[in-house]
């Protein structure tokens, strides 16, 4: 009965909406360090002027940045998801 309700369709597609870009953006940033690193020599130059730390030390950083970020949407995302499916509740209990 509930899966066949007008909102929770509605929850499931902004749902989806959101977690499938995310899951594929995050993905092809993270996979792109090591493939970079693995194969090519482009994130060996340095970041600042002759120092040690290269651009493959702040792309590995970004993703911690990157991660943190998702996660804060996500969990932003979710309070309105949740405000959906009290709604689903009320509208089935009715």
């Amino acid at each position: 009965m509930i899966t066949e309700h007008e909102t929770f369709h509605r929850i499931k597609k902004e749902k989806n909406r959101f977690i499938v870009p995310a899951i594929i953006f995050s993905l092809i940033f993270y996979f792109t360090l090591p493939i970079l690193t693995s194969y090519t020599t482009i994130l060996n130059t340095p970041l600042i002027g002759d120092g040690d730390i290269t651009w493959a030390w702040a792309f590995a950083f970004s993703q911690f940045i990157m991660t943190w970020t998702l996660c804060v949407l996500y969990s932003r995302r979710a309070r309105r998801f949740d405000a959906l499916v009290e709604q689903l509740k009320d509208e089935v209990r009715s």
